[in-house]
């Protein structure tokens, strides 16, 4: 056998060991998944907290991670709703990523992202320090029953923009309801239907108020956000630092690691593998 068929025999027995090797850690992975949410798509809202325009850039940093993430695993992402930032960045965005267990997978993103790095909005180079939240909640299915009274709803119609400013269309396609009981205020905009808009908010109205009502029947509303808190000093679950060194940490599990870059580039899975772990510890 001459060495050229050698060399194509063990490339080929190398890729079929990766190909096994990927195989066993994801079936490893989603033996860790203890919910039976956990194997469906995800919402996730990103919002800037202290830092102003720094953190609105953090925000859209964040949500290009997350796009990466989802480009890396073969998902795919809606936006369904984005505020764009007084200068640069966004305030504030929804999007669901669906793909096999896109929830499980990043349930653990939720709470709030320190990042520290020399602002490329100050002319003087000083070194920053902004926040940006993230929230994750499962894409529940329609096996369930979430009541919604029309009178406890205030539907609110407006004209979309888009992340830059500009209008998606001259009409008021935009839908915003407010749930009067909760407070709680979903939008959707990325539709140029107003009946569109209508329908997936009212999605993301259930996906919120079935998750409320699980918080309330296992008693996590309070911990859910004691574990997340303000959007700012002290409440971070991880930390970004590009500079005086390149890290990223997660307070929670502490993990870290040096290669900033591919983290802001989607490749989340050591993070996510060390919160896996960690709460199949405290379980």
């Amino acid at each position: 056998m001459s060495d050229e068929s050698d060399t194509a025999i063990l490339t080929d027995l190398r890729k079929s060991m990766d190909t096994a090797a990927s195989t066993i850690h994801e079936m490893e992975r989603q033996a860790k998944f203890s919910e039976s949410v956990d194997r469906d798509d995800a919402l996730l809202t990103l919002h800037a907290g202290a830092g102003g325009t720094e953190a609105c850039d953090w925000a859209e940093m964040l949500t290009r991670m997350y796009e990466r993430y989802a480009e890396r695993k073969g998902f795919s992402v809606e936006i369904t709703d984005i505020q764009a930032g007084d200068q640069a960045g966004i305030k504030s965005i929804t999007f669901f990523v669906r793909g096999p267990f896109a929830y499980g997978l990043l349930k653990g993103e939720a709470g709030v992202h320190r990042l520290v790095r020399v602002s490329p909005f100050d002319a003087n180079k000083r070194r920053h320090t902004s926040f940006a939240s993230c929230d994750v909640l499962p894409d529940v299915k329609d096996d369930f029953v979430v009541k919604i009274e029309e009178k406890d709803l205030r539907i609110d119609t407006y004209r979309a923009h888009g992340a830059g400013g500009q209008h998606i269309n001259k009409t008021d396609s935009a839908v915003r309801i407010t749930h009067i009981p909760t407070g709680i205020v979903v939008a959707c905009q990325n539709q140029r239907s107003q009946i569109k808009n209508r329908e997936k908010a009212f999605q993301i109205l259930k996906i919120r108020l079935y998750e409320l009502e699980q918080d309330k029947q296992r008693l996590a509303m309070e911990k859910r956000y004691d574990e997340k808190g303000d959007i700012a000093w002290g409440n971070q679950i991880r930390s970004y630092v590009f500079m005086p060194y390149q890290m990223v940490k997660d307070t929670r599990t502490s993990f870290e690691t040096s290669q900033v870059d591919k983290v802001m580039d989607g490749e989340l899975d050591g993070l996510i593998d060390a919160y896996l772990d960690f709460r199949a510890t405290k379980r």
